[in-house]
C-alpha cells in the first residue's frame, strides 16, 4: 500500500498519470496535451505522427528477439470529461487535476480524475519510456475527442498502420477481456404536422405517464423497463379507437440515447366523452401496474384538464393518426441476442424522444439504433425508413459509429487468456458491451484487425466522484507486459491467419 503521492509517483505508470494531469486534456480542446506526447516522443528520438484532428501516433521498434512478432497497435484516447462539484473553483483549460490519495484508491479533489482514459496514456508512456521491458514493434496512437464525437479515431488514417494486433486499453474492469461492442446510428422519423382549426368546443387534457425507471439505453436496454413514448403510444391508440380526440403536442424523453421515463400528450376532448376516457385511463393504469410490476412498479398514468397551448387548432385528424401510427409500429427495445456470447444484447434499438416543433410544424421521433452486427443495424434502420415511407414523413440519419463485431478465431484474445491463467490460475472473464468503443472505428479501417480491450478497476468514471484502484492499475500495467513479453511465441501460422480474414 502506496503512504503518499509522492511514494506512489515514483512508479513509472503514476509518474506519468500526475505529468498529463497537470495539462488540461478536456475533449475539444486537446491541443496541449497532443504537444506534449509529441515532444516525449521527439526527446526519445522516437517517430511520431501528429494529425489535423490532433491525434497523435509514437512508434518504437521491437527490442532484441522480437523482430519477427506481429507489430501490436496500443491505443487509448487523451481527452477527458470535465466534471467539477458546485462550487468547486476549478479552471479546466489552466488548472491541474488535484490527484489525492485514498486507501488504495486515487481521486481528484472535487473534480473528474480523468483515468477514463489517462491511465491508457500513462501505460503508453511508461512503456514507451523504457528500454528494458520486452516487446514486439509498437504502434501507439492517442486518439482526441473519444468522450464526445469519436471525431479523432474516425479522421485517423489507417495508412500510418502496419500492426495487426490491437489492444485498447479503455476498459474499466479488471480480469475482464473485452471482446466486442455495439455500433450505433440515430434515426430520427420525421412527420410533417397539418393543421386543422378547432370550431366546436373541445376541452384541452393532459395525458402522462411518470414513474418509469429509464436508464442508458445500450447498457440497461436488457431490463425491459418501460418505454414512456411506446406505452403513451399505445393508450392513445385504444383511447382513439375507442372515441375522437385531435392531439395539440406531444413530447416524450429527453436524450436518443437513454429510456424515456416521462411522456405528455395535450388532447383535444369532446366533453362529453371525458368520463369514457377517464375510465379508461384507470384501467390502463391498472393494465400497466401488472404488466410493469417487476420493472416499474411505480408507473402511473396522469390525465387532467389544461389549458391548449396552441389555441384553437390541433393536429388533423390525418396527422393525429400517423403519430399514434409511428408510436405503435416504431421498434423498440431488444430485437436480437447474441449466439456468441451468452447474456449479450446484440442488437437493439431505443424511441428515446418525440418531440412536437410547432415552429417547423413537425414532430420528431428520436431512434437510437445499436448492433454489434452491421447489417441487423442497417435493417432496423431500414425498418424506420420504411415507416416513414408509409406515413409520408421522412428519415434523418446522423450520428453513425461502427461495431466491433465478435471475432470467432481471435489470436490475441487466445493469447490473453494463456496469460491471465498462468498470472493468477482462473480464467480471465470473456465479455462484450451493448455500447460504443473506438476499436469499431480501427476495425472498419483495418480488415483483419485482431482487437481486444483490458483496463484496471475505474469507479463512477464521468463524475467528480471519479476514482481508480491502484493496485488494480498496477496489476493490468504487469499484465500487459506479460501480454507483449509473451508474442514472441505467437506461432507464425496465426499470423498468416490473421492476413486472410
Amino acid at each position: 500500500m502506496f503512504q503518499s503521492l509522492e511514494e506512489l509517483t515514483r512508479h513509472p505508470v503514476f509518474h506519468y498519470f500526475q505529468e498529463i494531469s497537470n495539462i488540461p486534456r478536456c475533449s475539444g480542446h486537446e491541443k496541449e496535451i497532443s504537444d506534449y506526447l509529441v515532444r516525449f516522443a521527439k526527446e526519445r528520438n522516437l517517430e511520431a505522427i501528429q494529425d489535423e484532428a490532433l491525434n497523435v501516433i509514437i512508434k518504437k521498434p521491437a527490442t532484441e528477439g522480437y523482430e519477427q512478432a506481429p507489430v501490436v497497435i496500443l491505443q487509448g484516447h487523451m481527452d477527458m470529461v470535465c466534471e467539477k462539484n458546485q462550487g468547486t473553483k476549478h479552471n479546466f483549460e489552466h488548472d491541474p487535476i488535484r490527484l489525492k490519495l485514498e486507501g488504495d484508491m486515487l481521486y481528484a479533489t472535487d473534480t473528474t480524475l480523468g483515468a477514463d482514459n489517462g491511465i491508457a496514456v500513462a501505460y503508453a508512456l511508461a512503456l514507451l519510456d523504457s528500454n528494458e521491458i520486452p516487446h514486439p514493434a509498437l504502434e501507439v496512437v492517442i486518439t482526441t475527442e473519444e468522450e464526445t464525437t469519436m471525431t479523432g479515431a474516425i479522421s485517423v488514417d489507417p495508412s500510418h498502420f502496419t500492426g495487426e494486433l490491437f489492444i485498447n486499453l479503455d476498459s474499466e474492469e479488471e480480469g475482464k477481456l473485452l471482446v466486442s461492442s455495439a455500433g450505433g446510428v440515430k434515426g430520427d422519423l420525421v412527420i410533417p404536422i397539418s393543421w386543422t382549426n378547432v370550431t366546436h368546443p373541445l376541452t384541452a387534457c393532459r395525458l402522462s405517464i411518470r414513474g418509469l425507471k429509464g436508464g442508458h439505453s445500450g447498457m440497461m436496454i436488457d431490463k425491459e423497463r418501460g418505454n414512456a413514448n411506446k406505452l403513451l403510444g399505445r393508450v392513445l391508440y385504444d383511447l382513439f379507437n375507442e372515441g375522437s380526440f385531435l392531439l395539440c403536442e406531444i413530447n416524450g424523453g429527453l436524450k436518443s440515447n437513454a429510456i424515456p421515463r416521462e411522456a405528455d400528450a395535450i388532447l383535444l376532448v369532446e366533453d362529453q366523452l371525458i368520463g369514457k376516457v377517464e375510465q379508461k385511463i384507470k384501467e390502463w393504469n391498472d393494465r400497466l401496474k401488472t404488466e410493469l410490476r417487476v420493472s416499474d412498479p411505480d408507473v402511473s398514468l396522469l390525465f387532467e384538464k389544461v389549458e391548449s397551448p396552441i389555441g384553437s387548432r390541433a393536429f388533423s385528424k390525418e396527422t393525429t393518426e400517423k403519430v399514434i401510427h409511428a408510436l405503435m409500429l416504431t421498434p423498440n427495445g431488444v430485437q436480437k441476442m447474441s449466439l456468441d456470447i451468452e447474456g449479450l444484447v446484440e442488437t437493439s434499438t431505443n424511441l428515446g424522444v418525440v418531440a412536437t416543433s410547432t415552429k417547423e410544424g413537425e414532430v420528431v421521433f428520436q431512434n437510437e439504433i445499436r448492433s454489434s452486427v452491421k447489417s441487423e443495424k442497417e435493417y432496423i434502420l431500414n425498418q424506420v425508413k420504411a415507416l416513414a415511407e408509409v406515413l409520408h414523413g421522412k428519415l434523418e440519419i446522423s450520428a453513425g459509429y461502427p461495431e466491433w463485431a465478435y471475432k470467432p478465431d481471435s489470436a490475441i484474445r487466445e493469447l490473453c487468456q494463456k496469460v491471465y491463467k498462468e498470472m493468477y490460475g482462473k480464467e480471465a472473464e470473456i465479455v462484450a458491451i451493448h455500447a460504443g468503443l473506438e476499436c469499431g472505428v480501427f476495425t472498419e479501417k483495418i480488415p483483419g484487425l485482431d482487437v481486444i480491450s483490458i483496463g484496471p478497476d475505474m469507479y463512477n468514471v464521468h463524475t467528480p466522484d471519479e476514482h481508480i484502484s491502484i493496485t488494480s492499475a498496477i496489476r493490468t500495467w504487469e499484465y500487459l507486459l506479460a501480454v507483449l513479453k509473451d508474442m514472441k511465441n505467437l506461432k507464425k501460422k496465426n499470423r498468416k491467419a490473421l492476413h486472410m480474414e
